[in-house]
């Protein structure tokens, strides 16, 4: 490999690095619905989904006894009656433990459909807008002069070391 190939692969490489870091992470998080008691009743829904902020992309997990209950998805109207015909979508695998990925920007609304409704087993998700990133702390004035030469001399005297270095090794 000659001289200004391996410059190439190593510019390649840092620009690669570079970006990997500058990207921030984007993934939901996993909620798992009642905390710890799960899908069941006895559990006020309304006061746990009161404690969690709820975004685009984050994952419900409905852990529950397979043979009391279900996860039925339903409109605002059948929600506050607590009737499951022509639901939105029923999420019951069969397993007890099922997954709703929270991928549109509507209220959802979910019941158990096996009676347990009446009881309280139902919850409404109201997804917040999805938090902006953070911002960055104001530069204080005296290291705005340092910012400046770091990003004007240090970055491509690093690149320049790099290529020095690199044309020294392919003379030995």
């Amino acid at each position: 490999m000659n001289g200004s190939s391996r410059l190439s692969a190593v510019v390649a490489i840092a620009f690669c690095a570079t970006l990997m870091v500058m990207v921030p992470e984007v993934s939901g998080k996993r909620l798992i619905v009642g905390g710890s008691m799960g899908w069941t009743s006895n559990v006020n829904y309304t006061l746990w989904a009161g404690n969690q902020t709820f975004y685009l992309g984050d994952w419900l997990f409905f852990v529950y006894d397979r043979n009391q209950n279900d996860i039925i998805e339903v409109n605002k109207t059948n929600y506050e009656t607590c009737i499951a015909e022509h639901p939105i979508h029923n999420y019951t695998t069969g397993a007890g433990r099922d997954v709703v990925e929270l991928n549109v920007t509507r209220e959802r609304y979910f019941i158990s459909s096996k009676g347990s409704c009446y009881g309280g087993m139902k919850l409404l998700v109201h997804l917040t807008p999805t938090p902006p990133p953070p911002r960055a702390a104001p530069l204080k004035s005296h290291s705005s002069r340092f910012t400046v030469l770091r990003s004007q001399f240090v970055i491509p005297a690093v690149f320049a070391i790099a290529a020095i270095w690199d044309s020294l090794l392919l003379r030995v």
